[in-house]
């Protein structure tokens, strides 16, 4: 059980900004943040979760907990627990090191909604409402920090030539049919550097305002997410999942960027990118879908974000009230986005031509709620931090369809991996 209470803000920004940092005091921490982005499916505009009287690292206890329990649940699936679903493995580096999946029921949850803030606490802490909700409101925002605590140079784990080589690897076996299409991801890294995750969040939050970023702090691991797609939603019966491919570049004005819109909304090479993942995440709905209530709200609408349009579709389906939500997950894990088509085969022969580890990148982080539904983003445009290893990693990827050229492809990643590096490389 959960005491609630809510309390009327006046200025959303400086109550989300003072919520946000009043969580350094935690060591686990998910923060949900929507940046003001409204569609259809919104929920609420932030929420954080700190403290965790249990932590779970094994699906099995996470599927009896959600089956058992009508609680809170916030964490993450990383990008290898594909390898617990499929007959599938990974022996590339991994630098970060950590667990597949981890979640937590947690102590104290506050929601940012329709201009309140709603703390709702298990009943061992009901008492630290007030006390809380003093310090927040009472707290004074830190100045922004143009210090590093150590120089940052990021380096590449692919470099250009071996990217141009591992692109056409792909090429070769989409000619000779074993895939349709696959999404190729390389590392950027740096070690032995410290770095603020809260103050880095604030800067690449800043940049990008996505709809789903996320930050989470799990003992000494953080994320740092700037994403804007989403993986998938369960609400009620409903469930809706919105594959994003296909992406262009900002314009100057906004007669320039109305054109590249355009073009990108026309482009065959971006829709068929975009077309073919679609298909495949209605396949993977269809998997527990209520017979015929598949369906595509929206085919490669492009969107419009800080620094580039992309290309999103939107697909719902139906399922039995019954259905566990840790099995539609796993159903539909990876974010075939993140994957290509076949999947498995894809997935395969991704493992045999990137360098590392992808890790938490391409999973996925969000929260299950007590009356079953839940919300998850894609891992992308991110920053993973081991904080005892002083290591610093992102990642960024394309899709490799037959019609792709390696050195557009290539841009494509240095294109979305900008943000990252200008906040840790800038400061």
């Amino acid at each position: 059980m959960r005491t609630q209470r809510s309390f009327k803000i006046d200025s959303l920004a400086k109550s989300k900004k003072a919520v946000f940092e009043w969580s350094r005091n935690h060591r686990h921490v998910v923060w949900l943040d929507s940046n003001s982005h409204i569609d259809n499916y919104s929920s609420f505009e932030a929420c954080l979760a700190v403290g965790a009287p249990k932590i779970f690292k094994v699906a099995d206890e996470l599927h009896t907990f959600l089956k058992e329990e009508n609680e809170w649940l916030f964490g993450y699936f990383s990008y290898d627990f594909k390898n617990e679903l499929e007959n599938l493995s990974s022996d590339n580096l991994d630098s970060l090191a950590f667990p597949t999946i981890q979640f937590f029921c947690p102590n104290k949850l506050i929601i940012v909604a329709d201009g309140q803030l709603h703390f709702k606490y298990l009943e061992t802490f009901a008492d630290e409402i007030e006390v809380d909700h003093n310090e927040i409101i009472k707290s004074k925002p830190l100045e922004p920090s143009n210090k590093k605590e150590t120089s940052i140079n990021i380096k590449m784990r692919i470099h250009k030539d071996a990217y141009f080589e591992k692109a056409n690897r792909f090429l070769e076996h989409i000619h000779r049919g074993d895939i349709y299409e696959a999404n190729f991801c390389q590392e950027f890294y740096a070690d032995d550097v410290s770095i603020d995750p809260w103050e880095t969040y604030r800067k690449l939050n800043g940049i990008s305002e996505p709809p789903f970023a996320a930050f989470a702090r799990l003992g000494d691991n953080y994320l740092i997410c700037a994403s804007p797609e989403r993986y998938v939603k369960k609400i009620g019966e409903k469930v809706i999942s919105q594959p994003i491919k296909g992406t262009a570049g900002r314009g100057n004005n906004e007669l320039e960027d109305e054109k590249i819109k355009k073009e990108l909304s026309q482009d065959q090479k971006e829709r068929s990118e975009n077309i073919m993942i679609t298909d495949l995440v209605r396949n993977d709905l269809s998997k527990s879908a209520l017979r015929g209530s598949v369906e595509v709200e929206e085919l490669c609408k492009p969107y419009t974000f800080k620094q580039v349009h992309q290309l999103i579709s939107t697909v719902v389906s139906k399922v039995s009230p019954d259905k566990n939500p840790l099995e539609l997950i796993k159903e539909t894990f990876p974010m075939g986005s993140m994957t290509g088509a076949p999947k498995i085969s894809a997935m395969k022969i991704i493992e045999e031509q990137e360098e590392t580890k992808r890790g938490l990148y391409s999973g996925a982080v969000g929260y299950f709620a007590p009356d079953g539904d839940f919300d998850f983003n894609v891992v992308i445009r991110s920053i993973l931090y081991n904080a005892p290893e002083k290591y610093v990693s992102f990642s960024v990827g394309s899709a490799i369809t037959s019609q792709s050229e390696p050195e557009k492809e290539y841009a494509e990643c240095l294109l979305k991996a900008k943000a990252m590096r200008t906040v840790l490389e800038e400061g």
